[in-house]
């Protein structure tokens, strides 16, 4: 029974230790379990025609015991106030909570970031003699409250929260320098981090695994440390090596394991030996210094494989799906030609698809210099381009349902003119693979843009290479290989009937396009695009009436001109109203549209957050959401996992939803991110399954649990 009381009791303590958060008010201190935080100010009084001076949370930490710093490290939460002031006082009155150079705290196979015995965190406040506080006499007091929480961290971590008062005399003369404080304020105002001298410089590179720093300072030095400001940059245990330099020094950082590109710019603390801290922020360049030059070709060549392997699956994505038709007619009809002839066929496919990404590229590129922010798939975010290519398929489509010929015929034979055309057909047919293709983002291909739209105009252009290359190996092995077009049947009545087939999936594809010029345009304007789509089939009538005819082929392109305008004129002169993918709700679950702001106070507060970077005109992101997304064991998952749903709506051209995405490493859609409070954003494969995502919501499950 004593040995029962005895645990009991002890039980008792502990919990009392757990709860010590209790919340309690004292004139100008709190103590708690391992720490006594004091509210100071460094003056006696205020003065009533307005004052500056300083408030500050003083924390006295037992040894061993410890409190972090804006960015925690590997675990751990800073402490955070609220302040509570006369209603007369406007709530800016008190500036953010300031931190002082913090100290590498080992804690096993962690660091954390923070602070040991004493520290002060100063905030600047100012009394503003406005309304009722104009009015006060001398001989009144302001009274300022502070509630706090913080976390206090040893072996074990016990979290806290209280609140103290503070009152200062208001006098009609300015506070004298409170001679107790004085000291304390002094010293932590001279360990607040510090802008760059004049003169100085930071530069930051990264290669495939590592972070270098190089800082010119103007004098050599020795040892430095640094510390990021957001997490998941670096990985914070590992040993930051330091390189001298006569005028600075180099520092060697280990990136975060994710493998996901550091986006510009980078906010860090440079830490010297004497204590002084420098806070900068730096863009990230793309290429590292020269003796890390192997490595990093080494990460180019990579992505550069994972772009090539992300251009054949492009293949299979049903953006190309009405290609592959076309790819096949040209088979057919390469079949029975020279093997000179096919192999150069062949070659004219890739060179249309190299040049439609090397134009992509070139218009990516000079966007990004004017200060835009893009990503793949950026032109169908404009009705225009929507409606040409609308138009253009469509007119593709009458061809091959037999209204005319332009030169895609299965029976073209001999002569030049005729195999001008077949190889034009060819290059062209590339080019149309290119453009279809670019509202699809393939697996593996979503990682390998993001990389290089980040790099130097050479890499995004090898990498785009790789990925145009990908797309065109399939036929183009086929061409350089003739044998293996035996498997193809004999010529015969049966390619007149394939040919005008393939205008079915052509036409399907139409359909879609109308749609997402909808979304984009507005309904008022889908009336002149399918007033588009007479003028069209009136072109195609003439052609086919008169073939081969001055006139007709002129009257032909004039009404093509005419049927490309409407819809053009249109989408300038209506507006769509908001689109209607954020307002979706799948099955009973509602979808917020995406809004940074919203998602960072939800990360804040702990809460779990997944996000559909989505787009109407992005065929994979309709099938993932209708497919996978909508299903009723998915919706099971998301009501019983609490997640907040946003819906990224990138139909549209949104700064922040490109933001968003460079952030986690993506130039386009789809992308599927699952934000667990404040840890690192979990990105989910861009080709979706019902077990892909619920596995991702018990991982929420189990750290909620935690």
């Amino acid at each position: 029974m004593l040995r029962g009381f005895a645990a009991a009791f002890a039980l008792l303590l502990l919990a009392q230790a757990t709860y010590s958060d209790a919340q309690r008010i004292f004139a100008k201190s709190l103590e708690a379990d391992h720490l006594q935080v004091e509210l100071l100010a460094d003056t006696t009084a205020v003065n009533l025609a307005g004052q500056d001076f300083q408030l500050g949370l003083h924390f006295h930490l037992e040894p061993g015991w410890h409190i972090y710093w804006v960015n925690a490290g590997d675990s751990g939460q800073s402490p955070s106030v609220q302040w509570s002031l006369p209603a007369w006082m406007p709530a800016d009155s008190i500036g953010p909570m300031q931190f002082p150079v913090p100290q590498r705290l080992p804690l096993g196979p962690l660091m954390d970031f923070g602070y040991e015995g004493d520290v002060l965190f100063p905030f600047a406040a100012h009394f503003h003699p406005t309304g009722a506080a104009g009015s006060a006499v001398a001989g009144s007091t302001l009274p300022i409250t502070a509630s706090l929480h913080w976390l206090v961290c040893s072996r074990v971590c016990i979290p806290g929260k209280g609140t103290i008062a503070l009152t200062l005399p208001m006098r009609a003369t300015s506070g004298q320098p409170n001679a107790q404080t004085a000291p304390l304020f002094q010293h932590a105002l001279a360990t607040l981090p510090k802008p760059l001298p004049r003169g100085a410089s930071i530069t930051a590179a990264q290669s495939a695994r590592q972070l270098i720093l190089t800082a010119h300072l103007g004098h050599r030095v020795a040892s430095a440390e640094f510390y990021p400001f957001d997490q998941n940059l670096i990985v914070n245990a590992a040993p930051q090596k330091v390189e001298p330099l006569p005028d600075g020094f180099r520092i060697f950082l280990q990136k975060d394991s994710s493998g996901v590109p550091m986006q510009s710019p980078l906010h860090g603390l440079i830490v010297l030996p004497d204590g002084t801290g420098y806070e900068f922020t730096a863009p990230i360049g793309a290429v590292a210094p020269a003796h890390s030059a192997a490595k990093a070709k080494r990460g180019i060549l990579r992505v550069a494989l994972l772009a090539f392997l992300g251009g054949i699956l492009l293949n299979l994505m049903p953006c190309v799906f009405p290609v592959l038709f076309i790819k096949g007619l040209a088979l057919v009809q390469s079949a029975t030609e020279e093997r000179k002839r096919l192999r150069a066929r062949g070659l004219m496919y890739t060179l249309g698809i190299l040049v439609s990404f090397w134009s992509i590229v070139a218009a990516l590129l000079l966007l990004r210099a004017g200060g835009s922010h893009i990503g793949w798939g950026f032109q169908f975010q404009s009705p225009s381009f929507v409606s040409c290519i609308a138009l253009l398929l469509f007119f593709l489509g009458l061809s091959l349902a037999g209204q005319f010929e332009i030169g895609l015929s299965l029976t073209s034979a001999g002569g030049a003119l005729a195999q001008k055309s077949g190889y034009a057909g060819s290059f062209f047919t590339g080019v149309l693979a290119t453009v279809v293709a670019t509202p699809c983002t393939a697996p593996l291909m979503g990682v390998a843009i993001g990389y290089a739209l980040a790099q130097p105009a050479v890499v995004t252009f090898i990498i785009f290479t790789a990925l145009a290359l990908g797309l065109a190996l399939p036929y183009v092995l086929l061409t350089l290989q003739p044998a293996w077009t035996r498997i193809l049947p004999r010529p015969g009545p049966w390619m007149e009937i394939l040919k005008q087939a393939t205008a079915i999936p052509i036409f399907g594809t139409v359909i879609w396009l109308v749609w997402v010029f909808a979304q984009a345009a507005g309904g008022n304007a889908v009336i002149f695009l399918l007033m588009g789509f007479l003028l069209a089939a009136i072109a195609g009538w003439a052609l086919g009436r008169w073939p081969a005819r001055t006139a007709s082929t002129i009257v032909a392109i004039l009404l093509f001109i005419a049927a490309l305008w409407l819809p053009i004129a249109a989408a300038r002169r209506f507006r769509a109203a908001p689109s209607a993918t954020n307002a979706r709700v799948a099955g009973s679950l509602p979808w917020e549209p995406y809004n940074a702001q919203m998602l960072a106070e939800d990360r804040a507060q702990g809460k779990a957050v997944f996000v559909d970077f989505t787009a109407a005109w992005c065929l994979s992101c309709q099938v993932n959401e209708r497919v996978v997304l909508d299903r009723a064991d998915v919706q099971t998952a998301f009501r019983k996992s609490g997640v907040i749903l946003m819906r990224a709506d990138w139909t549209r051209h949104d700064d922040a939803i490109t933001e968003a995405l460079a952030q986690l490493g993506r130039s386009g859609v789809p992308a599927y991110a699952l934000y667990d409070g404040e840890q690192a954003p979990r990105l989910l494969p861009e080709v979706l399954t019902p077990s892909i995502v619920i596995d991702a919501l018990r991982s929420v499950d189990v750290h909620a649990k935690k």
